[in-house]
């Protein structure tokens, strides 16, 4: 016959397997990929950051629907092969309800898997290929759990090359200008250099071959040599900003005149900073209205999100600090109309951010642009906000004193609404 000491303590473990199962099941699991180490860790950190940030806030604040997020972020290093890996311990037993993802190389080896195991992911990558969730352009294969905020690279490119269009008639000279898409032979650079070149050509541009440089910083001159001789007039640089930042230095230093246009993890305010004025004139991508502590109801929610990890409150947070943070307030937004209909499952997450047109997440009013995704097309935004970086005088010194001083500005240059034309869907 037991004890009673033995009884209370079986009863004692009953009791806190139930408490752990209850509490599981009090909180949705999300999976988060960020690049703090690898090839695109210079704009993955801040990105990242801002994700972890912004999920500790919403915790902080009553969580979803009053269950708690449990976040499981990983530093994959931009590693298709860990990302993977990751993502098979995300869908199994303990399936989570969505990620937040990072890259073009895995995001695009996972979509088959996502779509299978209904499983939405929220992306930094912006790849067209991501946004056909039927697949109907024919252009890439179906991708209907596949979410990110913004512009696609493709969309982003064809309104700078209209940019650059009207800029090299107002300048008024002579002849067809020459444009050259340049970055990593990866599918991430890669992702919109068939649109870019497509529209080029479409609207009289001679399109050079393009020119590979590498991920990571180096020795450039080559390329910059390359780009001087060929005569180019506008450079796409595929890029994130640690290597396109030594192409800038090595062809400020070889004399090359050419008008370089960034893709949207291309420049940034560090970018700036570091290059100096190599980067003066750049012309660049913005997510989102406006940057750290412009003029927005929503920049004091991101404010208080940024003293989740500074409680100080004294970090300058870069574009795309702010652009992760929509990112993931859209998805807690996707989560708490799942919640409120029928279970944070990922199938009730992705019909979660079919609810609403020309949406806005609560709080974060004048920062985030107005975004709207349908089961049949996930461009969240055509439209494309073209900033250009200004550079004058010496960059050494803290960032926030920096754009304190207007020794680095972005500076609105134009806005470009595309239409939505079908076959643009996917590439």
């Amino acid at each position: 016959m037991k004890t009673m000491k033995s009884l209370l303590s079986t009863a004692s473990l009953a009791l806190l397997i139930a408490s752990a199962a209850a509490g599981a099941q009090a909180q949705i699991a999300i999976g988060h990929l960020a690049d703090y180490s690898g090839g695109t860790s210079d704009v993955g950190t801040p990105y990242g950051q801002a994700v972890a940030d912004t999920f500790a806030w919403i915790n902080k604040n009553g969580g979803v629907g009053g269950k708690q997020i449990a976040i499981d972020t990983n530093d994959y290093g931009y590693q298709v092969p860990r990302a993977i890996a990751l993502y098979k311990k995300w869908s199994g037993g303990d399936k989570v309800a969505a990620i937040m993802g990072w890259g073009t190389a895995d995001t695009e080896a996972l979509t088959g898997f996502l779509a299978q195991d209904k499983i939405p992911d929220m992306s930094g990558s912006y790849a067209a290929a991501l946004t056909d969730p039927e697949g109907t352009s024919g252009k890439a294969k179906p991708a209907p759990y596949n979410f990110f905020y913004g512009p696609s690279y493709s969309d982003a490119v064809r309104a700078e090359l209209m940019w650059a269009a009207e800029d090299w008639k107002a300048k008024g000279k002579p002849g067809k200008p020459k444009f050259v898409h340049m970055g990593a032979n990866h599918p991430y650079p890669n992702a919109p250099k068939a649109a870019g070149e497509a529209i080029a050509a479409e609207l009289g541009f001679e399109v050079l071959p393009p020119l590979v440089f590498a991920l990571a910083p180096g020795d450039y001159s080559a390329q910059c040599l390359s780009l001087k001789s060929a005569g180019a007039n506008y450079a796409y640089l595929g890029n994130t900003a640690a290597s396109n930042i030594s192409v800038m230095k090595a062809c400020k230093t070889a004399g090359v005149d050419v008008q370089f246009m960034s893709n949207v993890w291309g420049m940034d305010e560090n970018a700036a900073k570091t290059a100096g004025d190599a980067a003066d004139g750049v012309i660049f991508p913005l997510r989102t209205a406006v940057a750290w502590g412009g003029d927005a109801p929503g920049m004091k929610t991101v404010q208080e999100i940024s003293k989740m990890s500074d409680p100080t409150g004294t970090a300058y947070r870069p574009v795309h600090y702010v652009a992760a943070v929509c990112s993931a307030m859209y998805m807690k937004e996707a989560l708490d109309w799942a919640v409120k209909n029928g279970g944070a499952t990922g199938e009730n997450v992705a019909k979660g951010f079919y609810q609403k047109k020309d949406w806005v997440p609560a709080g974060m009013e004048g920062v985030c642009n107005p975004s709207t995704w349908t089961d049949k097309d996930h461009r969240g935004t055509l439209k494309v906000d073209l900033y250009r970086s200004k550079v004058s005088g010496q960059t050494d010194g803290d960032t926030a004193d920096l754009i304190k001083k207007g020794t680095i500005k972005l500076e609105k240059v134009k806005t470009v609404e595309l239409p939505r034309k079908p076959e643009w869907a996917g590439w």
